[in-house]
């Protein structure tokens, strides 16, 4: 809540009241609920008249009732961390009434696995690079693919669960073709 502004040596200074508890303004949760914040108010502390949407997602998704039991049932120390994960948690089944927050997992998990063949493929790029760069033992730069008779680049092997050669060799490719 903000209190009027006042002029102090040309700058203006606005005083902020901290913490609904200790201000008139009722809770978020006890204002959409449309009662009266008592002084022991359970939502108080984690849903601030300032943040109505926080309450008014988690009271759609799972209920006041629920949440105030859960809360009481939770350590006083790890209420916060209750409260925001179910801050999350319903936000994302507004979002996604589905999947929730495991829709999101589910994306940055194939995310990842997107961008991980991106990087295999990249770093074989590199060691092809490096190892057509070098020089062999008479001084000659190798040309492309002849590092030797069976077709195999020399240099290092980067194991990845996403290439077809589970041993390495350059003969056991996981399509059975060779």
């Amino acid at each position: 809540m903000l209190l009027p502004k006042k002029e102090v040596a040309g700058c203006a200074l606005v005083k902020i009241m901290a913490s609904s508890s200790y201000s008139n303004s009722p809770c978020a949760a006890c204002k959409f609920l449309r009662r009266k914040c008592m002084p022991d108010c359970i939502f108080a502390p984690y849903f601030p008249p300032e943040e109505p949407q926080k309450f008014a997602n988690v009271h759609k998704i799972f209920g006041a009732s629920n949440v105030s039991k859960l809360l009481n049932e939770v350590q006083p120390h790890q209420r916060e961390d209750a409260v925001n994960s179910l801050a999350y948690e319903a936000e994302a089944r507004i979002k996604d009434p589905v999947y929730g927050c495991v829709g999101a997992i589910s994306v940055l998990q194939r995310q990842v696995i997107r961008l991980q063949k991106e990087l295999d493929a990249t770093n074989a790029d590199l060691i092809r690079y490096t190892c057509n760069e070098m020089p062999t033992q008479d001084g000659r730069r190798m040309a492309e693919g002849g590092a030797s008779s069976l077709g195999q680049s020399p240099g290092y092997y980067y194991p990845s669960p996403w290439n077809n050669d589970p041993l390495g060799d350059g003969y056991h490719r996981g399509d059975n073709n060779m």
